[in-house]
């Protein structure tokens, strides 16, 4: 019995690292972060929008290359969170998923087949990272029509083009309405 002595006391040591956060004590990060992704969302859906209407899909790309990654950024200094996007199947590597929003995704994933909607899928959560506790926010961005443009299955040769030109490893192609395109993925220290 004694050589199994050490084990509660690990226990106590390990949960004590993180401490447990009840869901209720998560509510007003949660708010924050739901609110941050509900800018973020809109600000970059208003920009494409606005793109497509003067210069089609070939214009949004572009919007996508250069003013996304220019909102998450100002979003992150402004608010102090870590704002980003990613998928399982990202147009850019360097937005490819960390091992966490992978697990998210995957989830989510098997919650859909359930009959989950995409558009109610979210997660909030405290994870231990860098030996601090860390607070992790995931939105499920759901596929809408004006998507399948950039996204879809059957794009215009130049729409092609611009995918081909811009990112080299697109594999952000294939979608239909009502998939899960990727997360918002929102993170803050504690």
């Amino acid at each position: 019995m004694l050589r199994f002595a050490p084990l509660p006391a690990l226990c106590l040591v390990l949960a004590s690292v993180v401490p447990a956060v009840a869901a209720d004590d998560l509510a007003p990060q949660k708010a924050e972060a739901t609110a941050i992704v509900k800018e973020y969302g809109g600000r970059l859906q208003g920009e494409l929008k606005a793109a497509m209407e003067s210069g089609g899909p070939v214009a949004a790309i572009t919007v996508c290359n250069q003013r996304s990654p220019a909102i998450a950024a100002d979003m992150s200094a402004r608010t102090g969170w870590m704002v980003a996007r990613t998928s399982l199947k990202p147009r850019n590597s360097a937005s490819a998923p960390t091992v966490w929003e992978e697990g998210v995704m995957r989830d989510f994933e098997r919650r859909i087949a359930a009959g989950e909607p995409v558009a109610d899928l979210a997660r909030a959560e405290v994870v231990e990272e860098g030996g601090a506790p860390l607070f992790r926010f995931a939105k499920a961005v759901p596929t809408a029509e004006l998507c399948l443009n950039c996204h879809g299955s059957e794009l215009k040769p130049e729409t092609q083009a611009a995918l081909r030109h811009l990112y080299p490893t697109d594999t952000a192609t294939g979608f239909k309405v009502g998939d899960m395109r990727g997360i918002f993925s929102l993170s803050k220290r504690m």
